[in-house]
């Protein structure tokens, strides 16, 4: 079974950045994402419309290429998360936790007996790379490398943030910052007072109690600010805004270079 150099990384204190995906979910996907530089793939099955099988495919194509596959679940359920993570996934995200005992669900969802309640499914599915082997083994490494993920996303999370983080076997407390601003009802106002003391609570949180605070930065600056701000874990850009910067800075490149100098015309 494949380890997650990422989970222990972060959560000895250390830093990972990666990034997210919607729409572009093509085979070669992990691997570019790699030769970028990119730790891990957050993979969105929440807005994005994706199956399992397109999940499968591109936690496949993350093998043995030194990317961790997350998968951001459509919202928290046993279903969704366990099968995340039988289809090969390192990590799983849950958005919209609301308090300490939805977390104790999805860190239940997430792991085996004793840690958890997750149904065995053993050489039967991608997880364990479909190789036999003993079961208490593969629970353990199982255990080691699944990172856990909690979005705070919403005011009653805020609310609760601190005994969300307390919830043992939770790693990541990653803010949604659309919806958060959306339930404060200061919608897409990042720069509120407000907006900026639930991210220093969220960071206090997570610092408190051994966490690692996660966020998304769409461009450089928010990356730079972020990260000053103690976020550990930064998916940075989603695959659709990438693309689209890159493209826009090369059609304006076009739209400003000087064209072919006209020839003289011959008298």
């Amino acid at each position: 079974m494949r380890g997650n150099p990422i989970r222990q990384k972060v959560l000895k204190g250390g830093t990972s950045w990666g990034t997210m995906a919607f729409e572009f979910l093509v085979p070669a996907l992990p691997q570019v994402a790699k030769a970028a530089g990119a730790e891990f793939l957050l993979l969105d099955m929440e807005h994005s419309g994706a199956t399992f099988e397109t999940i499968k495919t591109q936690v496949q194509a993350s093998r043995g290429i030194g990317i961790a596959p997350l998968v951001r679940v459509p919202r928290l359920s046993y279903t969704y998360i366990a099968r995340a993570l039988d289809v090969g996934a390192l990590g799983v995200m849950v958005p919209m936790v609301d308090d300490a005992e939805q977390a104790r669900f999805l860190v239940d969802a997430a792991h085996y007996p004793p840690q958890g309640r997750r149904g065995a499914a053993f050489t039967v599915t991608a997880h364990d790379d479909y190789e036999g082997g003993p079961v208490v083994e593969k629970m353990r490494r199982a255990h080691e490398r699944t990172l856990v993920i909690a979005q705070i996303e919403t005011a009653k999370g805020l609310e609760n943030v601190e005994a969300i983080a307390a919830v043992p076997g939770i790693d990541v407390l990653f803010v949604g910052h659309f919806d958060l601003t959306n339930f404060m009802g200061i919608p897409a106002q990042f720069d509120h007072p407000r907006f900026h003391k639930a991210i220093e609570r969220i960071v206090r949180a997570c610092d408190a109690h051994g966490k690692v605070p996660g966020f998304l930065a769409t461009d450089e600056e928010w990356a730079r600010t972020y990260k000053a701000k103690g976020f550990r874990m930064i998916a940075y850009g989603l695959d659709t805004l990438l693309y689209q910067e890159g493209l826009r800075r090369g059609l304006a490149v076009l739209d400003a270079a000087p064209g072919p100098r006209k020839k003289a015309k011959r008298k």
